[in-house]
């Protein structure tokens, strides 16, 4: 998720302090088999084959080609929905990229999706599940299919968006494109990732942020960025929150559904939520997960943890986890906090994807942050589109 929402409150802020997290130290010491490699960041509204890059929310290596795809989070408010392929050198020096493509995201009938006023402003009359895969979307991850190299991308979908007065949903979803950005068909998710009317369902904006393959392809699984409505408040400045991880077969079929626990927010004025979560190849039970913490003034926190689910409760049959009593949440450690990493001005990281092995026999992991466009200033908070290497023992 894109923090539309601070946006909005930096306009009244009259003192703008300097983009450096000044958060205290990690609530639990981050591992120190990490170490960064080195960053790098595009300009400022680049224009690569006729569109304005920018919104980079995910990113993913094909381990077969070695080439990367990056996700806009551009609702085709600026250009058609999109993703770009490039080259991206990682190696013990620091980290370099290249764009070498672009494409636009088609839907089922083959036209660029819409954006939200031009959804809006053509009503959809066929059946639902028809009319969602013609609607507007918010791109969100994209992954390699292991099986085939075939792009996947997932979008938050929207929350009651106005429609002539009358209120609309738009689901999330988990797609699967060609080469050339057209529609090949559409993951079935779990029944409480749909965007209800009631107050059930994931929040606005906070729906799908990160998705990744796990066990050499055979399951998809997911995260929801925030609680959905009936799992309790989302963190607050000394209390984190539960949000939902789903393992999914390929056809959709649940495999099990779990609670992970957020960190608290530590600060007045801003929002935590998942970012991103990455498969470890070496096993199917864990996970990476990435923490990205905005608050306004203060700056940014990124923190990964490894996540294990074994020993975790499968919630996927309980309606809410406001009263999580006799839930066992997955359990997770701290691999890495930016900043202890000597990392100052991270931006408003929202993907991660492993890249090649180094000589060391390290693993790497590649970061890209969004620069939301650098639509406005966030006060304390760098907008950039920024990629950031790291090495793993």
């Amino acid at each position: 998720m894109t923090p539309r929402s601070f946006i909005a409150v930096a306009a009244s802020v009259a003192v703008l302090a300097p983009a450096i997290s000044v958060f205290g130290a990690a609530s639990a010491q981050a591992d120190q088999r990490v170490r960064l490699l080195g960053t790098t960041t595009l300009p400022a509204k680049l224009t690569f084959q006729g569109t304005t890059v920018g919104g980079l929310s995910g990113i993913d290596r094909d381990p077969r080609s070695g080439r990367y795809a990056l996700i806009s989070d551009d609702r085709s408010q600026l250009n058609p929905a999109r993703f770009y392929t490039a080259a991206i050198d990682v190696s013990a020096k620091g980290i370099g990229v290249r764009l070498v493509d672009t494409k636009p995201f088609k839907r089922i009938d083959g036209k660029p999706y819409p954006s939200p006023a031009q959804w809006q402003a053509e009503p959809c009359t066929a059946p639902r599940v028809r009319c969602d895969r013609l609607a507007t979307v918010d791109p969100e991850d994209i992954r390699f299919d292991p099986r085939s190299s075939r792009l996947w991308w997932s979008q938050e979908g929207d929350r009651q968006l106005p429609m002539g007065g009358t209120p609309l949903v738009n689901d999330p979803s988990i797609r699967s494109t060609t080469s050339d950005g057209s529609y090949r068909g559409q993951l079935p998710l779990p029944r409480n990732y749909h965007i209800t009317t009631e107050n059930k369902g994931p929040r606005a904006n906070l729906g799908i942020e990160g998705f990744t393959f796990a066990d050499h392809g055979r399951l998809v699984t997911s995260i929801v960025e925030g609680p959905l409505l009936q799992d309790g408040p989302a963190p607050s400045v000394d209390k984190g929150g539960f949000t939902r991880l789903t393992v999914q077969s390929r056809q959709g079929r649940v495999v099990g559904q779990y609670a992970y626990e957020l960190d608290a927010v530590g600060g007045a004025n801003g929002e935590n939520g998942a970012a991103a979560i990455l498969a470890d190849p070496r096993d199917p039970q864990r996970y990476l997960v990435l923490e990205r913490t905005v608050v306004l003034g203060k700056g940014n926190r990124i923190r990964i943890y490894e996540a294990s689910l074994r020993g975790a409760t499968d919630v996927y049959r309980r309606d809410s986890l406001a009263d999580a009593k006799r839930v066992r949440p997955v359990r997770k450690h701290l691999l890495a906090d930016l900043t202890a990493l000597g990392l100052q001005q991270a931006g408003i990281v929202e993907g991660m994807t492993w890249g090649p092995s180094l000589r060391t026999g390290e693993r790497t992991l590649v970061l890209v942050a969004d620069d939301n466009f650098v639509a406005r200033e966030i006060p304390g908070v760098p907008q950039v589109s920024q990629f950031i290497a790291l090495a793993v023992r």
